[in-house]
């Protein structure tokens, strides 16, 4: 249990931050602990399920470049204006693409610019993904681990513990 923070293996280890001495603290100290560690894993997965929305949303924008990149110049194609919107339009240049690059904001790139663009994207939230989970599963067990002790605490409290 005391390996959760990495270190020599025990909770009332030196430093100020690497033990968390968990043991040492009151019934109400624990309870705020897993609150709020509770709070922080509940945080950190909506900004997973945040970065798996965008990762689609980008997946999908690389896959419309690929296909747009096949298509012949002066292709008759419905163009999407929201997600259930689309009009009628004619495909005039495949070689230069609007990338949305934010807040409204829109730049000009050729096909291969536009697809690097994406890809790039992808692999920061990919990474940005990798590091949140390493955290969520850092402070779930930091609760997990607070949550035990406070259990373990209050079946000592109890008076029919014996």
């Amino acid at each position: 249990m005391a390996s959760s923070k990495g270190g020599s293996g025990s909770t009332s280890g030196g430093g100020g931050g690497g033990g968390l001495g968990l043991e040492k603290l009151s019934v109400e100290q624990l309870k705020a602990v897993k609150e709020q560690t509770d709070l922080e894993v509940n945080l950190l997965q909506d900004s997973l399920n945040n970065i798996r929305t965008a990762t689609t949303r980008l997946d999908l924008a690389s896959a419309a470049l690929n296909d747009l990149s096949v298509r012949p110049q002066g292709k008759k194609m419905l163009v999407p204006l929201t997600a259930s919107l689309y009009v009628a339009g004619t495909l005039d240049d495949a070689d230069n693409v609007l990338v949305d690059v934010g807040t409204g904001y829109f730049v000009e790139k050729t096909m291969a610019e536009g697809k690097d663009y994406c890809e790039r994207k992808i692999n920061l939230l990919k990474s940005n993904f990798d590091q949140l989970v390493e955290v969520a599963s850092k402070k779930k067990s930091i609760a997990d681990e607070a949550g035990a002790i406070l259990q373990a605490k209050l079946k000592q409290l109890s008076p029919s513990a014996q």
